[in-house]
């Protein structure tokens, strides 16, 4: 059984009320947190694409990512856990952070997809996966769904709205 149904999350992926872009994130995430991200990447074959500027490159060490000054060009790693699905990660220190794309994600398959998506983040870490709206500020952001790592799957968080 998947871990949420489309008719209880729908207005959850309705890209009018929770923006194009929601924001998923891990809070306190090392440089070992993001290491294991992207060792997670590679081993489950997912296709991804490392950008510093406009530029392609192979994905290197967390520690030498984190570490750039703050000057340097952008960094985005785009992965696609399948195909016309992508996740948009900026690697920064301190926290992980990427943006879906609710509407690649419609339907129960979306559902399922995303959900299955943050499953593999939260058990290689060990630590919730949250995604909030959007349109919340850094400051004040409000999770309506996640992977919780004690219930082992991604639940509503509808009691924080």
């Amino acid at each position: 059984m998947p871990d949420l149904q489309w008719c209880d999350v729908e207005e959850l992926f309705d890209p009018d009320m929770m923006g194009s872009l929601p924001d998923v994130y891990v809070q306190e995430a090392s440089v070992e947190d993001w290491q294991a991200v992207f060792e997670l990447i590679r081993s489950q074959g997912w296709a991804w694409e490392y950008c510093e500027g406009d530029r392609k490159q192979e994905l290197p060490a967390a520690a030498e990512v984190l570490s750039r000054p703050n000057d340097a060009e952008c960094v985005t790693l785009r992965v696609w856990p399948v195909p016309n699905v992508q996740m948009i990660f900026r690697p920064w220190p301190g926290e992980i952070d990427f943006d879906v794309d609710l509407r690649e994600l419609q339907g129960q398959a979306g559902v399922d997809i995303l959900c299955d998506f943050l499953c593999a983040i939260g058990r290689r870490l060990g630590k919730p996966v949250l995604m909030c709206s959007e349109f919340d500020s850094f400051s004040s952001r409000f999770p309506v769904l996640g992977f919780d790592p004690a219930a082992d799957r991604v639940v509503l968080l509808a009691d924080r709205l």
